[in-house]
């Protein structure tokens, strides 16, 4: 199990709202492998985001369809630093329409 193959997993949950996936959006901040969990930090793209919890049951159905054996999997959600549009991949701001 890698980074980045849970990031390629978690590009399979999508934000509800915006209707882009929830790594190309920017909301996934860290994502670290440890011997007893993974551990993922998340954010939103408001802290008035009543979704969190849809999308960190989704993160965990996704997760475990890869990795049924998966143990413990730890979802932190954070603000420093808060998100902005900026962090968007190029991906999610061609879908968006905000660029060719």
């Amino acid at each position: 199990m890698e980074e980045d193959t849970i990031r390629e997993i978690l590009k399979k949950v999508i934000d509800p709202e915006i209707g882009v996936n929830i790594v190309d959006l920017g909301l996934v901040y860290q994502v670290d492998i440890r011997p007893e969990e993974v551990y993922i930090q998340l954010t939103m793209t408001s802290p008035a985001c009543p979704l969190h919890g849809v999308i960190t049951r989704n993160m965990g159905k996704e997760l475990r369809k890869f990795f049924p054996d998966l143990g413990e999997m730890t979802i932190e959600l954070v603000w420093d630093p808060p998100w902005s549009p900026e962090m968007m991949s190029k991906a999610a701001k061609k879908q968006l329409g905000w660029i060719n």
